[in-house]
């Protein structure tokens, strides 16, 4: 696409590739560039449908301002720039306070968008886009930094995207597509983190049917309002799309870092979800379609110092393998199955395999939703339960900042407070790691910088940290399990003050039926190595190190 043809029946060069400079963008950051480059898309887009050669826009180093509407893209038009800071679209809608003005568009309910009705062979690439010039009186979906849907054959990669008010890279149902250095940064600025969209990278899956072949690869999504990547199933009687794969990302001070909220069989590999606000990596029925992902693969990934959950699945059909990560330092549990949707449905064949899991606030794993026929094999599981016994105080030894309450007179255990809510007033924060005099907070929302709605607490106002639980255990089962594979896992605690109560504890709302309990290593923590407030059933229970006289 990029190089020079002969001139005769063919087009040259010259007709292939367009500067935008000479087609009337200014690029001066003043006059607005937006009617230009619709016209020259448009005018593009038509020669394509009639000779079938894609064309590119190339836009000069300049900064191009987009003014209260977006450009309905066309197919086989690519916008290629200098490179992100050197090339920037400044998004505003200064006439329209209403508009979301996305930089480009094209969707089902606004242009009719759908398999028959795609955009095809079009590159975004080497370009910045901001959209803190978009104002607007309340959240918008549609005020994205890119919003096509139905793509085919299409490429984006080495694109910086930052405080758009709704999701950066929103694009749906991407096929035959690779996303790739793409950096996202506090995108989603308007959306509560309970509003749909409101990502970084969101990506509506299903339109295509069964398959959706699309890689995300090499990406980065810092402080975005909602997930930093997410796969999100479109509509409820579709059936969720395999062939999708996120590998080498990061996502970090996200609300969640990275979701399958709808796939089948994604493959998540190789990447950090670091300090994220709800979960490392999430799996649920959270999305527009209220389908959870399904059959998915997490291997290699690093999940560490998540505000709560560092992997979070639940009301999925199961199928699921967590396999070779690291999941620790997160404030609440290091792996947790859960039923957020309260659909009381057992995840089927979930494994949790080779991982190391370790320092986490309470539990390493716990399971909260009925399971069948899953497996606990091979983890090494230890000094979790880190947190510590409860806190309060007030005075001239305490005081405030946006992130940080210092009270010189504590002498806390380090990180022993990690995942705490703290309550000062009627208004309230979360630990996310301590020093002996010193907490760090997490901020009041994703991308904020502050942890409060407002000023810091005034000197001297008086603190509380509340108690932490009993038992954290290694491994808690709180839910009904059948035909659980339970097999060589190490857990203990190897700290000098240990904190990681038992090995293994079934509590009374749980339940091991017919569980293959086998060649597991116990000894070695706070209290015991196993407790069971719900008597074990049936199954197997072989060679385990520290279950004498249970």
């Amino acid at each position: 696409m990029f190089s020079p043809v002969e001139s005769g029946n063919r087009a040259t060069v010259n007709d292939l590739v367009c500067n935008a400079r000479e087609h009337g963008l200014v690029g001066d950051g003043v006059t607005n560039d937006q009617p230009a480059l619709a016209e020259l898309v448009d005018r593009l887009g038509s020669a394509c449908a009639a000779d079938g050669r894609p064309r590119v826009i190339h836009c000069p180093p300049g900064v191009y301002s987009i003014q209260d509407r977006g450009t309905v893209w066309r197919s086989g038009v690519s916008l290629i720039g200098a490179g992100s800071g050197v090339t920037r679209f400044a998004l505003s809608n200064p006439g329209d306070p209403t508009a979301p003005t996305p930089l480009a568009y094209f969707t089902t309910l606004q242009h009719g968008a759908e398999r028959d009705n795609h955009i095809a062979d079009c590159t975004f690439a080497g370009f910045e886009i901001d959209g803190s010039g978009v104002r607007l009186p309340s959240y918008d979906v549609l005020a994205k930094g890119l919003g096509l849907q139905y793509v085919l054959r299409g490429r984006f990669h080495d694109l910086y995207i930052h405080d758009t008010a709704a999701t950066g890279l929103g694009c749906d149902f991407l096929q035959d597509t690779v996303v790739e250095g793409v950096l996202t940064v506090r995108c989603g600025r308007l959306d509560s983190g309970r509003q749909m969209g409101g990502a970084g990278i969101g990506i509506g899956v299903g339109g295509w049917g069964d398959v959706e072949r699309l890689t995300i690869t090499a990406c980065t999504a810092i402080g975005n309002g909602t997930n930093g990547i997410f796969l999100e199933l479109q509509k409820d009687y579709w059936t969720p799309p395999s062939g999708i794969r996120i590998v080498g990302c990061h996502a970090e001070g996200n609300t969640f870092g990275i979701s399958d909220w709808g796939t089948d069989g994604l493959i998540v590999s190789a990447c950090t979800m670091i300090g994220n606000l709800q979960a490392g990596y999430d799996v649920s029925a959270q999305g527009t379609a209220g389908v959870a992902g399904r059959g998915g693969i997490v291997t290699g990934c690093v999940v560490d110092r998540n505000v709560r959950d560092g992997v979070s699945i639940g009301n999925t059909p199961g199928r699921y393998v967590v396999r070779g990560n690291r999941i620790s330092r997160n404030g609440r549990y290091g792996y947790r199955e859960h039923d957020l949707a309260g659909d009381g449905e057992p995840a089927r064949e979930i494994v949790i395999e080779g991982n190391e899991i370790w320092d986490n606030g309470l539990d390493g794993i716990h399971v909260d939703a009925a399971m069948i026929d899953g497996a606990i094999i091979d983890n090494r599981i230890r000094n979790n339960g880190r947190r510590a016994a409860a806190a309060s105080a007030g005075g001239a030894s305490v005081s405030y900042r946006a992130t940080t309450l210092v009270d010189r007179a504590a002498d806390w255990r380090p990180d022993g407070h990690r995942g705490k809510t703290l309550t000062v007033g009627s208004r309230t924060a979360v630990v996310t790691t301590n020093s002996a005099t010193e907490l760090t907070l997490a901020p009041v929302r994703a991308g904020a910088t502050t942890a409060w709605a407002g000023e810091p607490p005034a000197t001297g106002t008086p603190y509380r940290l509340p108690e932490a639980p009993t038992e954290r255990a290694g491994v808690t089962v709180a839910a009904d399990t059948d035909s659980l594979t339970f097999r060589g896992n190490r857990i203990w605690d190897n700290q000098d003050e240990r904190t990681q109560t038992y090995g293994l504890w079934v509590t009374e709302c749980g339940s091991c039926v017919s569980a293959a309990v086998e060649g597991n290593d116990l000894v070695g923590n706070a209290v015991s190595a196993v407790r069971f407030e719900t008597v074990p059933s049936g199954g197997r229970w072989n060679g385990n190190q520290g279950f004498d006289g249970w």
